[in-house]
């Protein structure tokens, strides 16, 4: 809790309150806490529990839950085979007011989306909008059953100034598809960016005109985004 910078009053989403063990010492900083559990059972029993006259229970599956109008943060042992589907719901709308999020998941996955190099597309996407850090590996023998692999605290937190306008984001989405799509595949970096306007965009933000589309930081790639919306207006518009 001291590390996730919880904060009292503020509203904290906690994805997969299981049996409350994050849940108790989360009504423990004062803040109001919403409880988010699918299974039946579980929610319950969280919901009788000494710590439910201090947080709203919601039995529900997050990927179907629509996340708070208000600025929230998020802390939560996400389930390992659903923390990819999470991630995306949790991140892939800007507008959504989430101002940080500490979560434990498994070890691969921090580790790919916390990659420098090589990007995904997911991750060149987010970090648009947000710093993701791999805060904490946690050992396998940490948890209750143990489970098969080791874990991270993956950390993410809202950028102070974005690297690309929000109302952008389905725009920017599609830019950077394409480009780790069939396009990046030819060895062109996005769609409305040609060949030469990459070798002259290459020294000024720092990549090999030559590198492929995994190879750019979320830096590089908001700034060829910028060359493409200057050229083509169309990815401005598609919203």
């Amino acid at each position: 809790m001291r590390e996730a910078g919880v904060r009292p009053g503020e509203l904290v989403v906690e994805i997969g309150a299981g049996a409350g063990a994050l849940t108790r010492p989360l009504v423990e900083t004062g803040a109001r806490v919403v409880a988010l559990e699918l299974d039946r059972e579980l929610a319950l029993r969280l919901a009788r529990s000494e710590a439910a006259r201090r947080i709203e229970v919601v039995e529900v599956d997050v990927l179907a839950w629509q996340w708070p109008d208000r600025e929230f943060a998020v802390v939560a042992n996400l389930p390992f085979a659903r923390s990819g589907a999470i991630l995306a719901h949790l991140l892939h709308d800007p507008h959504v007011p989430l101002r940080r999020a500490d979560l434990i998941v498994q070890w691969e996955l921090a580790s790919k989306q916390t990659a420098t190099s090589p990007a995904t597309l997911k991750s060149s996407y987010w970090r648009a909008w947000y710093d993701i850090a791999l805060a904490r590996h946690l050992s396998r023998t940490a948890f209750a059953p143990v489970p098969s692999v080791d874990a991270a605290v993956l950390r993410v937190v809202r950028r102070a100034e974005p690297l690309v306008p929000a109302e952008e984001h389905r725009a920017y989405w599609r830019f950077l598809s394409e480009a780790f799509g069939s396009s990046g595949a030819r060895g062109k970096l996005g769609p409305g960016v040609s060949r030469i306007e990459v070798k002259r965009l290459a020294p000024i933000l720092g990549f090999d005109p030559a590198a492929q589309p995994r190879e750019l930081d979320a830096h590089q790639w908001a700034g060829l985004y910028k060359a493409a919306r200057g050229g083509r207006r169309d990815y401005v518009r598609w919203k």
